[in-house]
């Protein structure tokens, strides 16, 4: 009886062990996905509207080689060019990073506005 009872509280204490141990045993920890924000950005650029294909062209191509440098982090979505503006649309971790890009490739960041929630003729529906 003595035997069974000491076998019993060593398998106890193995089995409590073990779980404390597994307890102590950090997760495998799962990749954070980021949190990308939606930005409206207001840039003056006066005669935008009479800018040429080429000039268009060439912006692009500098504004996406910035955004590669800068990694995942954000992502320009689309622009909407008017007389003297420029209204751009990015998806972006933080506002830092969409003043960042503005300041590497040279464009005017005006205003940096945050979105926080859309609406279209639907949302009356």
């Amino acid at each position: 009886m003595l035997v069974v009872a000491a076998a019993m509280a060593a398998v106890l204490i193995v089995c409590m062990g073990a779980s404390a141990f597994a307890a102590d045993a950090p997760a495998k920890a799962k990749p954070e996905k980021a949190v990308m924000h939606t930005y409206v950005i207001e840039r003056t650029i006066p005669g935008a509207g009479k800018l040429s294909k080429k000039e268009l062209h060439d912006i692009s191509v500098k504004s996406n080689g910035v955004l590669k440098a800068m990694g995942p982090d954000i992502k320009w979505v689309d622009s909407f060019v008017t007389d003297d503006k420029v209204y751009c649309i990015y998806k972006a971790k933080n506002e830092e990073l969409v003043r960042e890009h503005a300041k590497r490739g040279g464009f005017p960041a005006d205003k940096v506005s945050e979105v926080k929630t859309m609406i279209s003729p639907a949302t009356g529906k």
